[in-house]
C-alpha cells in the first residue's frame, strides 16, 4: 500500500472553474461546497465557477475559495479510500492539511481561513507593498541582501526560488541588488500585498482573537508546520503557529526535505493547479508527485495507485 503525502496548495492557485467537476459528479462535493457557502454567508458555488476573475482574486474571497476546492478534492480522495499518510499546506493550504489531520473541524477551517483573507486585505491597505521571486540566488547571499535592503523571505520555495516581500521601493532595490549578484530571474509578482512580512502585523495581532476561539486535536498523522519545518507535536501549539504564519517565512523546501528524510516518497496535491507539484521536482526529482484536481487528474492518481 502506497503511503501518499497530500500537499495543499494555497493563495495563488485559484483559477475560475476550479472544482467544477466534482461539484458536478459528487454529491458529497455539493454538500461541502452548500455548508461552506452557509457557513460564510457567501456563494462560493458562483466565485469558483463563475468569477469573475476580478472578484475571485480578492484576499478575502479567494482564500476561503481555494479552501472549499482543496477541501473537495480531498473528500473526493477519501470517497475513494485514500487517505493521506501525512499532510502539508503551503501558506493557506495549511489549513486545509490540518482539517485532513483532524486537528480542526470545517466551520472552525472555514471561518479561519474567511478571517484571515479579510485582515490580510485590510492590513495590505495600510501598508502597502510588492513581493518578487528570486531564481537561481544563493540563499545566504538573498538574505544579506534582504537585510541590507530591509525586506524579508517570505517563501523558501525550491532550491532555485526563494520569494521575498516588504514595502515596494526596498523590494525594488533587492531585486536590482539579486540580478547583480549573479540571480538568474527576479520576478515582481502580481500581488495585492506584501504577506509574510512585518507589514502584516495588524492582520496578526487582529487574528489572534480569532484562532483562539477555535477548538484544536492532536494531530492524527504527521503535519509540518510552514514556520518551522518540524510536524505538530499537540493540539496546544497549533494556534501560536497559525498566528506566526501571518508575518513569518514559508520553509517550503524544508517541509518536503523533513518529509522526504522521514521516508515518505509519495506526495499528491490535492487541490488546483500544480503548483506545489512543479516545486518538488525542483527540490527532489527522485520521489513520486502527482495532483489531483479534476476527473482526468483523478483518473491518473487511481491509476497509479493501483500499480505495484
Amino acid at each position: 500500500m502506497k503511503q501518499w503525502v497530500f500537499l495543499f496548495p494555497g493563495q495563488g492557485s485559484q483559477y475560475v472553474g476550479m472544482g467544477r467537476e466534482f461539484y458536478e459528479n459528487y454529491s458529497e462535493v455539493r454538500e461541502l461546497f452548500q455548508t461552506a457557502g452557509e457557513i460564510l454567508d457567501m456563494d462560493l458555488v458562483k466565485l469558483c465557477f463563475e468569477g469573475p476573475e476580478s472578484e475571485l482574486v480578492v484576499t478575502e474571497n479567494v482564500q476561503p475559495a481555494i479552501t472549499a476546492v482543496n477541501l473537495a478534492c480531498y473528500t473526493v480522495l477519501r470517497l475513494h479510500e485514500i487517505y493521506p499518510a501525512a499532510a502539508a499546506g503551503h501558506s493557506l493550504g495549511e489549513y486545509s492539511a490540518l482539517f485532513a489531520a483532524g486537528v480542526l473541524d470545517f466551520e472552525d477551517v472555514m471561518r479561519l481561513v474567511r478571517w484571515r483573507g479579510k485582515l490580510m486585505h485590510e492590513a495590505s491597505l495600510c501598508e502597502p507593498g510588492a513581493m518578487a521571486a528570486i531564481m537561481d540566488l544563493e540563499e545566504d547571499r538573498l538574505r544579506e541582501i534582504c537585510t541590507l535592503c530591509d525586506v524579508e523571505v517570505a517563501n523558501v520555495n525550491s532550491p532555485d526560488q526563494i520569494i521575498i516581500t516588504g514595502r515596494t521601493g526596498p523590494v525594488e532595490r533587492a531585486m536590482t541588488l539579486s540580478a547583480e549578484s549573479g540571480a538568474k530571474k527576479c520576478i515582481k509578482l502580481n500581488v495585492s500585498g506584501p504577506w509574510h512580512s512585518r507589514c502584516m502585523m495588524q492582520a496578526k495581532e487582529h487574528f489572534e482573537p480569532h484562532v483562539l476561539r477555535c477548538s484544536f486535536r492532536k494531530p492524527q498523522i504527521p503535519v509540518v508546520s510552514n514556520i518551522d519545518a518540524l510536524p505538530l507535536q499537540s493540539a496546544e501549539e497549533v494556534p501560536r503557529k497559525l498566528v506566526e504564519q501571518i508575518c513569518s517565512s514559508v520553509l517550503w523546501r524544508q517541509s518536503m526535505e523533513w518529509l522526504i528524510r522521514s521516508g515518505y516518497d509519495h506526495f499528491v496535491e490535492v487541490g488546483p493547479k500544480k503548483v506545489l507539484r512543479g516545486l518538488m521536482r525542483r527540490i527532489d526529482r527522485n520521489v513520486k508527485v502527482m495532483s489531483v484536481e479534476d476527473s482526468e487528474s483523478l483518473a491518473a492518481f487511481l491509476q497509479t495507485n493501483r500499480q505495484p
